[in-house]
């Protein structure tokens, strides 16, 4: 199940509605508005783009980068329309004018020439893994790449002093996680700022959702092989690659260990990607120039990946925890140790082993975080200040969020009583300490097992719960079908009689009017024996539409029996029903009712009744109306009728 969830649509229109968001300015503008016309042709739109030369040649650049394998080079704005297309185009030009125009900002901690810079890299090894990957037309892609961060812009324009802040502390602390400070401090996340923004312009779900779920992409729990998990972890391995190129030369080696193994789950060998990525960098120096940005001077990486390997082979203890075969489901932990030194090798080894980590330096700590990211297990030392594991357990357990987390505690005590104590304030395992990786790794496999165990009952639990909602629609369809005539779409008998049963005790108890009207179609027989039940069928269908469209939004209408309606009039004077039966018989007197190539004249008889005190209860009013219907047929037909005194 996905980490994160899009971000509420309320929140986000309150953050447009304050209109500070980046967004595309200019000939940029003028080109997306030219888009979202149905006429558009391509003349016109290249008239427009050719009114900004700076546009035209990052236009250019950007189809030579499609087709510099396939075909001859793109030297016009019509052959790059062509090459990339009017979606790409408008997409580019969305990307370009947000960086021409957000250049720089007030976020004195925000790095605008850094951020631009990093996602020109993302953009150009987006194109470049989409070319190799084959899952989105490469022209989508690169404006994807380069717009997969602009939540942190965003939240640098719309915040500029509070994110300044928040990238001091982040930075000052790296072990938090920073989509859990922008949540705390914005109440919410740049990606999924990032998907909504791209959402809102057009950009289609299925890039939206790897850009939501890139940064973690074992946690998006897309299926392994399908486009979307491809997408995103493409969408991961340029930001990889991006971090490889803006980071410091000390940094390089970690970050190319992560871009070897998202370049695996690929299927792409690391000669391969050594490649791609020099391609990637030679094509980015390009970029630079063209458009004023930094970037740093870079190793062949080639040698990144000889380093990372090397790097990789000295650590055997953190491949000891590797996950297991049918053990693929990396966890949500939370590590509490007052120790910084056991904190950090704990965090490396998991982290590893594909999992997220939150860490935590004392209980009180460790209880907001387990409050706040609800992780599934949770790895606790026993001696600590302030609040130590036993206490912390004892409080996770008496939360809703905590029963369900695995707890396993580290501990160096090794008496019976103090351990039987502590699986009786609610741990489910320990770790005696110093601890070896391998334990360590089977004992988290254990958890894991009982994980999954849970979640497969959670699982059943939702199927039975969407099993029962499924089933409340279906007998409440079931029900409307039960109640409605199936010929004329109105409700039936069985409706009509439960209706006026639930108005007549209305109206006791409001001492307000309440009339009916029964309607009989004129000569409706005669039309069934001479032209058959297949056009008496139609006259029925067509004079019921003339009915409903006589009668006032508070009436309701049923089809009591072969050519019978009963009406209903609610809050209803006695003139009042007469204009409106007479409203009704109008509509279906002037009416031609098509028959194939019959046109037939249609006609009603209408009797209206109105409730009297000395009624006992509605069949009263019902054969009132009754009475009124057998007293227009006497008369003639075509007529509306009453039995009773009519108003002066």
């Amino acid at each position: 199940m996905p980490v994160m969830s899009p971000i509420d649509i309320s929140k986000f229109e309150q953050l447009k509605a304050t209109g500070e968001l980046p967004s595309p300015k200019g000939v940029a503008l003028a080109i997306i508005r030219l888009t979202q016309r149905e006429d558009i042709s391509t003349g016109e739109l290249a008239r427009v783009i050719k009114s900004d030369p700076a546009f035209v040649a990052r236009l250019i650049r950007s189809a030579n980068g499609l087709v510099q394998h396939s075909r001859r080079p793109v030297a016009s704005v019509q052959d790059a329309l062509i090459v990339l297309g009017v979606p790409a185009v408008r997409n580019l030009a969305l990307g370009f004018s947000l960086l021409t125009h957000y250049g720089q900002g007030k976020c004195a901690e925000f790095e605008y020439d850094a951020h631009w810079s990093g996602s020109i890299v993302c953009a150009i090894a987006m194109q470049a893994l989409a070319v190799r990957v084959r899952a989105a037309g490469v022209e989508e892609t690169f404006c994807v790449g380069l717009l997969a961060r602009i939540g942190e812009l965003a939240l640098a324009t719309l915040y500029p002093d509070e994110y300044s802040r928040a990238l001091r502390d982040y930075r000052a602390d790296p072990s938090q996680e920073r989509a859990a400070l922008e949540r705390r401090r914005f109440g919410v996340t740049s990606p999924e700022l990032s998907a909504a923004m791209l959402g809102d312009w057009g950009i289609p779900r299925v890039f939206t959702d790897s850009v939501l779920h890139h940064e973690v992409p074992e946690r998006a729990g897309f299926p392994e092989g399908t486009r979307q998990f491809q997408l995103t972890l493409s969408l991961a391995l340029a930001r990889q690659f991006a971090a490889i190129c803006m980071g410091s030369e000390p940094q390089r080696d970690t970050l190319m260990q992560r871009a070897l193994e998202l370049g695996g789950r690929l299927g792409i060998e690391r000669d391969a990607l050594a490649s791609i990525a020099d391609k990637v960098v030679a094509d980015w120096n390009e970029w630079s120039k063209m458009l004023a940005l930094r970037a740093p001077s870079m190793p062949a990486f080639d040698s990144l990946v000889q380093r990372a390997q090397l790097a990789a082979e000295q650590v055997p203890a953190v491949a000891d925890i590797a996950l297991g075969p049918g053990d693929r489901n990396p966890l949500r932990i939370v590590v509490v140790d007052d120790d910084p030194t056991l904190r950090a090798t704990l965090k490396a080894i998991l982290e590893k082993a594909g999992h997220e980590v939150q860490l935590a330096a004392d209980g009180r700590a460790g209880l907001e975080s387990a409050l706040e990211l609800q992780p599934q297990l949770m790895i606790i030392d026993w001696l600590m200040p302030a609040m130590d594991g036993i206490e912390l357990t004892r409080a996770l357990r008496e939360t809703r969020v905590g029963r369900s987390i695995y707890i396993i505690i580290l501990t160096s005590l090794e008496d019976d009583d103090r351990l039987v104590e502590a699986f009786e304030s609610g741990v489910d395992d320990f770790i005696a300490k110093p601890f070896k990786p391998r334990v360590l790794a089977a004992r988290i496999r254990a958890g894991q097992r009982v994980i999954r165990m849970q979640q497969e009952i959670e699982r059943d639990r939702e199927e039975i719960r969407h099993f029962a909602a499924e089933l409340a629609v279906t007998n409440r369809r079931l029900q409307e079908v039960a109640l409605t005539d199936a010929l004329t779409g109105f409700p039936n008998r069985r409706y009509a009689m439960d209706r006026i049963g639930q108005e007549w005790a209305a109206t006791t108890r409001s001492l307000r009017p309440l009339c009916c009207m029964m309607i009989d179609l004129d000569g409706f027989k005669q039309i069934n024996d001479t032209y058959g039940h297949d056009v008496g069928d139609a006259v029925l269908r067509q004079a019921a539409q003339a009915l409903k469209r006589g009668l006032r939004a508070q009436d309701v209408v049923c089809r009591t029996g072969g050519d019978e309606f009963l009406v209903i009039c609610p809050d209803t004077a006695l003139d009042q029903a007469l204009a409106c039966g007479e409203r009704v018989r109008r509509g279906v007197e002037t009416m031609p009712i098509m028959a194939g190539m019959l046109q037939l004249k249609g006609s009603i008889s209408v009797g209206v009744a109105v409730r009297e005190p000395d009624m006992a209860d509605f069949d009263a009013l019902i054969k009132r109306a009754d009475q009124a219907v057998y007293l227009a047929k006497q008369r003639g037909r075509n007529r509306v009728e009453c039995v009773q005194k009519k108003p002066a």
